[in-house]
């Protein structure tokens, strides 16, 4: 399915903003799979509004990094590699462990309340392993995620951090076996909520870099053996073709 079916027409004035927020979803849910062109001509005749607005939309996601744009190529969905893996969880690391210092320098109601709804996202998380949800457990994976940097209440961080779980969410819904620790996933996310309600800022920190290094491990696992199942399968194609009589 190509990922312009998952978009609708707009209703009433369309405008950039409104097409880049249907775009963006479709990128992260994998309607638009990594390295896919975006085509202006579908967009416009599938959401029924001029090229202006199309092409707005789409420069604002490059520049959020979703869209990469080649010379007299067009407009490609992002296509990640290993260093970009290891890049952006890098950079998730650093932002988590900002925002986990500023969280435990509030009053220790408000990190009661921060917990008491981090909680809440595990509670949904659970019922997802159960029933083998992978594509609504990485949205909710990140959403915990957002949640927690979020309440450091620093609106610039939770606007770059946006970007960065917008790209990890594209590595998890495109790559197969991105969870294969699920068992422990909800364990992981558990551990976090109890180090913040202790207020154990030096476990909280060494936890944190655990699981971004676990989630870059398993992602980099994930992403080279996807990589190599497809070599494999180009190679089985090569050879049939070969073998064909002229």
């Amino acid at each position: 399915m190509a990922g312009e079916d998952g978009l609708s027409a707009l209703e009433g004035r369309p405008t950039s903003v409104l097409i880049a927020n249907q775009l963006r979803e479709r990128i992260i849910d994998g309607s638009f799979r990594p390295g896919e062109q975006i085509r202006e001509a579908a967009l416009v005749e599938r959401l029924q509004v001029s090229r202006g607005p199309v092409r707005e939309a789409l420069q604002r996601l490059s520049q959020e990094g979703l869209l990469v744009s080649h010379r007299n190529r067009g407009v490609f969905v992002l296509d990640l590699t290993v260093r970009d893996i290891a890049e952006i969880y890098a950079a998730r690391e650093a932002i988590e462990l900002g925002a986990a210092k500023t969280i435990l320098a509030q009053d220790p109601e408000s990190v009661a309340s921060v917990a008491r709804a981090l909680s809440k996202i595990i509670a949904k998380m659970a019922t997802l392993v159960k029933d083998s949800d992978w594509r609504r457990l990485a949205e909710l994976d990140l959403s915990f995620h957002m949640a927690f940097v979020k309440a450091a209440k620093n609106s610039r961080l939770s606007r770059i951090y946006s970007t960065l779980a917008a790209e990890s969410r594209i590595c998890i819904v495109n790559l197969e076996g991105s969870y294969p620790r699920v068992d422990a996933l909800v364990e992981e996310h558990q551990q976090l909520i109890d180090l913040l309600a202790a207020g154990d800022a030096a476990a909280l920190r060494k936890a944190i870099r655990a699981h971004m290094k676990s989630a870059v491990a398993d992602l980099t696992k994930s992403m080279l053996e996807d990589l190599a199942n497809a070599d494999a399968a180009n190679t089985v194609s090569a050879h049939a073709a070969q073998a064909k009589p002229a």
